[in-house]
């Protein structure tokens, strides 16, 4: 799962959420380095032509919009939501991709969890309302992995 939970000395408990990555980017680099190394079988047999130097550009290009259709990916999935738990507060961070936060805190007593099966970006999207405010937590988690914070976090909301 892409998230855990941790306690502190304190008594609070602390949720860090964040999107899964199934390439890391160590394979990654392997990955495009294996297109590159394919797609110069092709080219060994033309060394010597001018016809390389028309089909090079391609291949090149080809391998660097594939690198670079990674690098986008992962910046936009660096995301990280960390939901503190006191005894009294409970306190959501998200860090934005683009290097910004959104802050929502309410009292534990007062925060509801809903779960919305239909009508939201997801399915089973899972929202904390608290403060006169609704926010959205695990909107990039999977159906299943929402439906297991939902119950976490269905248990662990209640003092």
């Amino acid at each position: 799962m892409p998230y855990d939970w941790t306690n502190s000395k304190d008594h609070s408990q602390t949720l860090r959420l964040w999107p899964h990555n199934s390439l890391p980017p160590r394979g990654a680099a392997a990955w495009v380095l294996s297109i590159f190394g394919f797609a110069l079988i092709p080219l060994f047999t033309m060394l010597g032509s001018v016809l390389l130097w028309g089909l090079l550009p391609f291949v090149l290009l080809a391998v660097g919009g594939m690198w670079w259709a990674i690098e986008v990916n992962y910046r936009q999935r660096r995301i990280l939501e960390v939901l503190t738990l006191s005894d009294d507060h409970a306190h959501l961070i998200r860090h934005n991709p683009n290097g910004g936060h959104q802050e929502w805190a309410c009292n534990r007593y007062w925060a509801q969890i809903e779960m919305h099966p239909d009508g939201g970006p997801v399915p089973n999207y899972v929202t904390l309302k608290g403060s006169g405010r609704e926010v959205e937590i695990g909107a990039f988690l999977s159906e299943n992995e929402r439906l297991a914070l939902y119950d976490e976090l269905s248990v662990k909301l209640r003092p």
